[in-house]
């Protein structure tokens, strides 16, 4: 037995009732943690990190870990990596640590993006704690993700082999 839907493809053929999502789609989980992790680093983060928690975790996809030399770094790393995840359509769910600046997360879901002092990152190592999530090589895939926006770049698609 197999089940099809149809799915609507004009507003039209909602009716009465509105999607719940309006306007152009935010970029996926692993496009905004590499834009976190670009703007860190505009931004004078050091050792900045994206991990691939996907495998390891249902309930987060991905952290972006950096480091902040001081207060006012940690600040402006945080401000700037929300700003950029606004203007591509992200919201924080919410924010913690903002006034102690130690260790500051953003929530943006199935995003973290943590910003720590050089001794806090030190002393609670993310890193270590989930070893087992890989490494995202973060500066890749922004420059795949430019190739494939200018077309340079074709992306495969799946092929089933015989006897799958």
């Amino acid at each position: 037995m197999s089940i099809t839907a149809a799915v609507p493809t004009s507003p039209a053929a909602f009716g009465d009732h509105v999607p719940l999502v309006s306007g152009p789609l935010i970029p996926d989980a692993l496009s905004r943690a590499c834009l976190a992790a670009k703007t860190a680093t505009e931004n004078k983060g050091q050792d900045v990190v994206v991990l691939d928690l996907r495998s390891v975790t249902p309930v987060f996809d991905f952290f972006v870990i950096a480091t902040g030399a001081s207060r006012r770094q940690v600040h402006t790393i945080v401000e700037e990596c929300d700003a950029a995840l606004r203007a591509v359509g992200d919201t924080r769910a919410g924010v913690e640590g903002y006034d102690a600046s130690k260790w500051v997360v953003q929530d943006y879901g199935d995003v973290l993006v943590h910003v720590f002092d050089p001794e806090t990152r030190v002393y609670y190592s993310l890193e270590d704690l989930w070893a087992d999530a890989p490494k995202v090589d973060w500066k890749g895939q922004l420059e795949d993700d430019a190739a494939e926006a200018r077309g340079e770049l074709e992306v495969e698609p799946a092929v089933a082999t015989e006897g799958e």
